[in-house]
């Protein structure tokens, strides 16, 4: 989706390009293939050591690009996205109940997940097509603190569901 808003409409090949040689697709293919294998205790206790450091620097490398500066200018994009960001998970969530009959603690887990901060994955992606990327370093570095703000409310009320 990213290719469509930034370079134009990428053909099929290219599309195709992109998707094989993109690394989370490639740890996934490799996950997958690697499933039935038994490591050895010395490269199971590496790789969880190399995961450990993933959150952390995926954090910092947003939070380096974060100009608190750009705020002023994106006020309303920013409250904007966030409004459709939550709305349109809580809606597709309605959605998948009304179909499937979700009840209970998967209502209330759903709705959790929908109000939790922006996803990192996505702004980098965004910010890797020059998709406004101060909006979207602005969306994670004020979209987390906010939502240990706002969660605990979230939980509340959906404990009332």
């Amino acid at each position: 989706m990213a290719g469509l808003y930034s370079d134009g409409r990428p053909d099929a090949k290219t599309l195709f390009k992109k998707v094989a040689s993109f690394p989370p697709f490639l740890a996934l293919v490799l996950a997958l293939a690697l499933i039935p294998m038994d490591y050895p205790a010395w490269l199971e206790l590496t790789l969880q050591r190399l995961n450990a450091t993933l959150a952390p620097l995926a954090l910092v490398s947003v939070g380096i690009q974060l100009k608190l500066e750009a705020f002023e200018g994106n006020k309303s994009a920013l409250c904007r996205a966030w409004i459709q960001a939550l709305a349109g998970a809580a809606y597709a969530d309605i959605g998948l109940w009304r179909r499937n009959g979700a009840t209970g603690q998967v209502i209330r887990i759903t709705l959790f997940e929908a109000a939790m901060a922006p996803m990192i994955g996505g702004a980098i992606v965004a910010m890797q097509h020059r998709l406004n990327p101060a909006l979207s370093t602005l969306m994670i570095g004020v979209g987390i603190p906010l939502s240990f703000l706002t969660l605990p409310g979230w939980w509340y009320l959906l404990r009332l569901v």
